[in-house]
This record gives structure tokens, C-alpha cells and sequence, in this order.
């Protein structure tokens, strides 16, 4: 959730090794997760993306992941790097099906949110459902009192807002949640969100 890979190839390779070492199927599928999802941030992205899905399949003979709405959107923005978007799009689909079925929310906010912007990557910055998602996932996470999911949904709706020429807009909505932080802001995402915010001021 940092948006560390360095420190997560570091630990996902101590979390394989433990697995591997004491016989603990849940962990070695786990550090081939993280594992994977790490190479593909730093440049490995077709290993890395079949290490993540090596991961999630060898979750699936123990119940599956805990955490499948957060491990299906981090897979699909790895998909995004090597242009598969009509497949990443399809799998967030089923994931929020799976969603709507079970009633198990948790992370829901994330998928909506990788949703609008494969759409505006695949339709452009006018495309209405794109807009529409990130907007859901904002909503989604305000119900959930989730601030962390709010701030990335906000900021990606803040980008999309500014390439459509809406700027004050943007800057609005974006300083409303920004704003609610009072330590972090070394974070990855925070960072985003100053970086943008100043942009938006100029």
C-alpha cells in the first residue's frame, strides 16, 4: 500500500523462503504475489505479472485471497503497463460481480478507481464512464470511512477533471481530502496528491 517494490521484493523473498522452509502454502503464495507485483513495478513486467498470477492460483486450493479486490486491481494496472486493458477491464468486472454477489466490500473503492482510468486509457479523458467510476469509488469509500482510498480515487478524478479543462473543480475536491492528512507525507500517494494540487494552483 506504501508503493515501496524495493522493500517489498526484500520481504517477499523472506516470506518465500519461510514458506518454502516450513511447509506454509499460504505465505509461499503470498511472497509470489507480492513478489511478482514488485518486479513488474521496477521493469520486470511479464515475469512479474506471472508471478502474481502464479501467487493468486496458488491461493485458490486454500480458500483464495483475503484481500482479492486489492490483488485484482494491483494485477490489473500491471496488465495496463503491457497494454492488455480489455483484459484488465474484464477481470475488475468480475471482481465487482463477485462483489455485488457476496456483499464482501472490502477494498471495493480501489477497483472502481483502477476501472476509470483503464477506461480513459482505452477512451480517452472525455469518456463519461470513466469519469462515472472514479466518482463511485470516491462515494465507496466515504461510505467505508476510507480515507487512504478516498485520496487515491480523489486524485485520479482530480486528473481526469484537469485534462478535461476543469481545473478549479479539480483543486477543490482535491484539497478537501489532502487537507484531512496531518502526517504521511513522505507516502507515495500523498506525494501525488501535493504534486498535482500545486500544478492545479499555478
Amino acid at each position: 500500500m506504501r508503493r515501496e517494490p524495493e522493500a517489498v521484493r526484500d520481504l517477499a523473498e523472506a516470506l518465500i523462503a519461510n514458506g518454502e522452509e516450513h511447509g506454509f502454502p499460504e505465505w509461499l503464495a503470498w511472497g509470489r504475489w507480492f513478489h511478482g507485483w514488485a518486479i513488474a513495478e521496477l521493469g520486470d513486467i511479464e515475469r512479474g505479472i506471472a508471478e502474481m498470477e502464479a501467487g493468486m492460483a496458488g491461493l485458490v486450493p486454500i480458500g483464495g485471497s483475503p484481500r482479492q479486490a486489492t490483488t485484482a486491481a494491483m494485477l490489473a494496472k500491471s496488465y495496463q503497463k503491457l497494454g492488455r486493458i480489455e483484459q484488465a477491464i474484464a477481470m475488475l468486472d468480475q471482481n465487482l460481480e463477485r462483489i455485488d454477489g457476496s456483499g464482501e466490500r472490502l477494498d471495493e473503492a480501489e477497483l472502481h478507481r483502477v476501472k476509470g482510468e483503464l477506461l480513459e486509457v482505452r477512451d480517452g479523458a472525455g469518456n463519461i464512464e470513466s469519469e462515472s467510476c472514479l466518482r463511485k469509488a470516491i462515494k465507496v469509500a466515504r461510505q467505508q470511512e476510507s480515507r487512504w482510498w478516498e485520496l487515491r480515487a480523489t486524485t485520479s478524478l482530480a486528473r481526469l477533471l484537469a485534462k478535461q479543462g476543469r481545473r478549479d473543480e479539480a483543486r477543490m475536491m482535491l484539497a478537501a481530502i489532502y487537507k484531512w492528512f496531518t502526517e504521511g507525507f513522505d507516502l507515495e500517494d500523498l506525494k501525488d496528491a501535493r504534486a498535482l494540487l500545486d500544478e492545479l494552483s499555478a
